[in-house]
């Protein structure tokens, strides 16, 4: 196996021309004959302007995915590992520019771009064991000299939508597996995030010696291309991740295709965060503070109800409360900020009116602070009934509900009675109470004794309810991005 480019004596040239599409790999404008200036939502500083992707534009990065996919498919697995393994010795090199473009695209605070660049390395390694993972089987069959044979094989080419919240790591958690699979890759960035999104992605495996076509960024408003990549008949897999409303439409679309094709839908959530009666205080709260104000509470598996049990209940709103109240809020470069500015003016308005909306239902204002710019402070609500809009909302912002239980079984019902179920967490000290509660919950993930935010690339990352459709990473990523075809030998 092609062993990884060593970086590390050498500081490369900053990536630039970051002023439209990548397809069939050219760096060319777009053709909607409308440009968009890419902001830093911290200072409204310009960092890019991009000409808008047409759908004709959307029709060639197909075709030239459709075209490339075919050689890229019979392409060795241990050259396709090569290009993730080259892919992350780029990162190593280039880890500051990135950091600083997460930073100044994204509003991400250090902390926070810290964590998705890493991500974004343990994604590239897991996708180097890919290609060897896509095995088939011999099969018995109850007939005499019959033998009957299944291979697994790339889809073809995969669609992907992604979002602006941590953009290159959930654009890449789809790329790196589809491509390591043998597939091609159309990825239509947030128009929030196109750098980080997408372009900055396309640069990176543009460098790591991806073959032109195999990978094409489509930069576009989603009033234009949105529905026809949705409805577009080259992918025969879509992936999205975003709003649940949003991915509703985008099934919706997807499904007057002249093709069928293969829907996966990351969306929403609403994830409790439960605290027995025998937790650990001091690490519940904790738990619950960066769980809550990571990103600015703009993660879909941000801890959005804090459900504590009434005989903890007023010393974890205590103790909570000062800490929130200690968040380092502002400038997301600064090494200790925890909360930055949220991703663009209708987020800012969103949370705006879920503030708003706590104050009118007479809940308990434990912390506050005057919304700057697009800088929310951490805010935090006690005493909040779980049956209200504003506990059955997905905030994503940094405002944290407090909830009182009476008891673990009303505890457990009140962190089902959600529509949503993709992440959630409990507190306890009885590993075996956390497990049993733990099962209970009506989600694709619960963690015992730790915040609700975790994605690695090797095991299982999904929803239940309205928080979507099937399962990323490690082998389960395997089986949404290859088909199984059928063949049997009489002899």
């Amino acid at each position: 196996m092609q062993q990884p480019v060593d970086h590390s004596v050498f500081v490369p040239r900053q990536y630039e021309g970051f002023t439209g599409q990548y397809i069939a790999g050219r760096w060319q404008a777009g053709m909607a004959n409308h440009t968009v200036l890419d902001r830093n939502p911290f200072d409204d500083a310009v960092l890019a302007e991009l000409a808008q992707a047409s759908v004709s534009d959307l029709d060639r990065a197909f075709d030239a995915a459709k075209s490339a996919h075919v050689e890229w498919a019979a392409t060795p697995p241990s050259e396709r590992a090569a290009v993730f393994f080259r892919a992350v010795a780029i990162l190593d090199a280039r880890k500051e520019e990135i950091l600083s473009w997460l930073i100044r695209e994204s509003g991400s605070t250090r902390i926070k771009a810290g964590i998705e660049w890493g991500a974004v390395r343990g994604g590239m390694l897991e996708a180097a064991t890919m290609p060897a993972a896509a095995q088939g089987h011999i099969i018995p069959v109850d007939k005499p000299g019959k033998e009957a044979r299944v291979y697994k094989k790339p889809v073809g080419v995969v669609g992907v939508i992604s979002p602006w919240n941590f953009p290159l790591h959930l654009s890449n958690r789809s790329v790196a597996p589809a491509l390591a699979l043998g597939n091609a890759v159309v990825l239509k960035p947030s128009n929030d995030t196109p750098v980080t999104g997408g372009l900055l992605l396309a640069k990176i495996y543009e460098e790591a010696g991806l073959p032109p076509g195999v990978l094409n960024i489509v930069v576009g408003s989603s009033d234009i291309i949105g529905d026809a990549f949705s409805r577009h008949p080259v992918p025969r897999v879509l992936t999205f991740t975003g709003s649940t409303p949003v991915g509703r439409h985008i099934a919706r679309v997807a499904g007057e295709s002249s093709l069928l094709k293969r829907i996966g839908l990351e969306l929403g959530g609403n994830a409790p965060l439960v605290v027995l009666d025998d937790a650990d205080l001091e690490k519940a709260v904790g738990a619950a503070l960066i769980g809550r104000f990571l990103h600015q509470g703009q993660i879909c598996m941000s801890t959005n109800r804090i459900i504590v049990d009434a005989s903890l209940y007023d010393r974890f709103v205590e103790a909570y409360t000062v800490a929130a109240a200690a968040v380092k809020f502002g400038d997301p470069n600064e090494p200790d900020t925890l909360v930055g500015p949220l991703c663009n003016d209708g987020q800012v308005r969103n949370v705006a009116k879920c503030i708003a909306l706590a104050r009118q239902s007479g809940f308990r204002e434990c912390v506050s602070g005057a919304i700057e710019g697009r800088v929310v402070p951490p805010h935090v609500f006690a005493d909040v009934r779980n049956d209200s809009q504003f506990a059955r909302n997905e905030i994503f912002g940094p405002v944290a509900p407090i909830i009182r239980a009476t008891s673990e079984a009303e505890a457990l019902a009140l962190a089902n009675d959600t529509e949503f179920g993709l992440s959630s967490a409990v507190f306890t000290r009885d590993e075996a109470r956390g497990l049993a509660f733990a099962r209970r919950i009506e989600a694709g993930m619960t963690h015992i004794n730790d915040i609700t935010i975790h994605d690695y690339p090797h095991v299982m990352f999904g929803g239940e309810k309205n928080s979507g459709l099937g399962r990323f990473n490690g082998k389960w990523i395997v089986e949404e991005f290859t088909t199984d075809h059928f063949i049997s030998i009489q002899r």
